[in-house]
């Protein structure tokens, strides 16, 4: 074992490493074949080199990965980006607060990105940042068109293992090709009948970026399934823009429903907790109890 890298996509029984400067066309010692090792985009690895003209080697040894996320399969993602468009589709914030949800309940970074800026004005636009600028995670609007935030985005992704999550028809495709010139990946377009993208992203692949990360653009999807381990006590931890009137509350394991001298539903009749995001917690909580009752 001589070299290091992260396997940045598997195709007819070959996987591709990126070692930071070179791509590496790696096959697989007998053990893994026999054991039915899994291998995903992300996984770290150590390389035996085969042939170093033709950058060919094999894989030895896995490095346990530190996350792993199923939809879509991929290994050791540090964050997601989250991507909403403001407009066309309409933002999906129910899916947002899902995906929120799932990224920290998996220990990865998320990071929320409203698309398509230029076709709301300022004022609008400001209307959503500020409801998810309280929850502590970074918030940046972007519009490829006219190349806003393109800079910052791409400050977040260097030396980082990133992934795109969000429905079809946001732009996340569009995204990649503006931060990364000469990536060209077919964009989709919106259908004018249904309102909602089709889908142009066919697999998992990660893409080295000049800024020195990593990034996976992947298939949109509509829905995500709650952890089966998530509970009504535990769900609260996944909104840290409630914390700070959590611990006025009444009682210790409030659930902000409706149990008396509750601070957090108290901060949000003063509009100081975004109504909207309240009530999609309020409805994520009946389908946790709800899951609860079925497990």
């Amino acid at each position: 074992m001589n070299l290091q890298g992260v396997i940045i996509k598997g195709y007819s029984g070959f996987y591709y490493v990126w070692d930071g400067t070179y791509q590496w066309e790696c096959s697989l010692r007998g053990k893994y074949r026999v054991k039915k090792q899994k291998f995903l985009p992300g996984d770290r690895v150590y390389l035996t080199i085969i042939d170093e003209d033709k950058k060919k080697a094999v894989i030895e040894k896995v490095i346990p990965r530190k996350t792993e996320l199923i939809r879509p399969a991929i290994a050791n993602v540090e964050q997601v980006i989250i991507v909403m468009a403001y407009k066309d589709p309409e933002p999906d914030l129910w899916l947002l607060d899902r995906l929120l949800l799932m990224a920290q309940q998996r220990n990865v970074k998320p990071i929320i990105c409203f698309n398509k800026a230029d076709l709301l004005t300022a004022e609008q636009r400001k209307t959503l940042i500020d409801c998810y600028v309280k929850t502590g995670f970074p918030v940046i609007p972007t519009s490829t068109k006219r190349e806003w935030g393109l800079e910052t985005l791409r400050e977040f992704l260097a030396e980082s293992i990133s992934v795109f999550a969000g429905p079809s028809g946001v732009g996340k495709s569009s995204l990649l090709n503006a931060i990364e010139k000469g990536v060209s990946l077919k964009t989709g377009e919106i259908s004018t009948k249904l309102s909602r993208g089709k889908h142009t992203t066919r697999h998992v692949e990660l893409i080295h970026l000049t800024g020195g990360g990593l990034l996976a653009d992947t298939p949109g999807f509509s829905n995500v399934f709650l952890p089966e381990d998530l509970t009504r006590e535990s769900l609260i931890k996944y909104y840290p823009d409630f914390w700070e009137y959590q611990d006025l509350c009444k009682y210790k394991r409030c659930l902000h429903r409706d149990e008396p001298d509750c601070a957090v539903r108290k901060a949000t009749e003063r509009g100081i907790i975004d109504m909207g995001r309240y009530e999609r917690y309020l409805a994520i909580l009946e389908e946790v109890i709800a899951n609860e009752r079925r497990y």
